[in-house]
């Protein structure tokens, strides 16, 4: 058995880059980052801060919603698995880039920080009021981890 699992939480760099391909079908491109934060030894050595870019892939409605309601700055959580691919350049070196491709994703902070995730047209909740998925199933005993009621959870999040 093996398992392509990724979980993210960190900040949009850039609007994202979505597309239309045939058929209406939506992508969308954009990079996270994500940083641990740095700290002091007992010996008083100093460990700086430590930030990873990371390329999200999202498709079709996903894709959609990253297009309504994320912009540059907007914390989020994802979820989803890593995929490498590569190309060549057009000096033909081949080139290799490992990017996310979400499954899940949701709108984390406040509010104030994403004004595009308020309450929708037609009465439809935001994905700041609950998560988006690519795929149509997720089992109870799954959406109870996700959303803390783990009694020994102590994430921040």
């Amino acid at each position: 058995m093996s398992v392509n699992k990724v979980i993210l939480v960190g900040n949009v760099g850039k609007d994202p880059e979505v597309r239309y391909l045939d058929n209406d079908v939506a992508v969308a491109n954009f990079s996270i980052a994500t940083t641990e934060r740095g700290y002091t030894s007992r010996d008083g050595q100093t460990v700086p801060d430590r930030t990873e870019w990371h390329n999200i892939v999202a498709w079709r409605g996903l894709a959609k919603v990253v297009e309504n309601y994320v912009k540059k700055g907007t914390q989020l959580f994802i979820e989803g698995k890593i995929r490498t691919r590569s190309y060549d350049d057009k000096d033909g070196n081949k080139r290799y880039i490992t990017e996310v491709y979400a499954d899940n994703l949701q709108l984390l902070g406040r509010r104030s920080d994403n004004p595009a995730s308020s309450e929708s047209p037609g009465g439809m909740t935001s994905p700041q009021q609950q998560p988006v998925q690519n795929t149509p199933t997720n089992s109870p005993a799954q959406e109870d981890t996700f959303l803390g009621n783990d009694e020994t959870d102590d994430l921040p999040f």
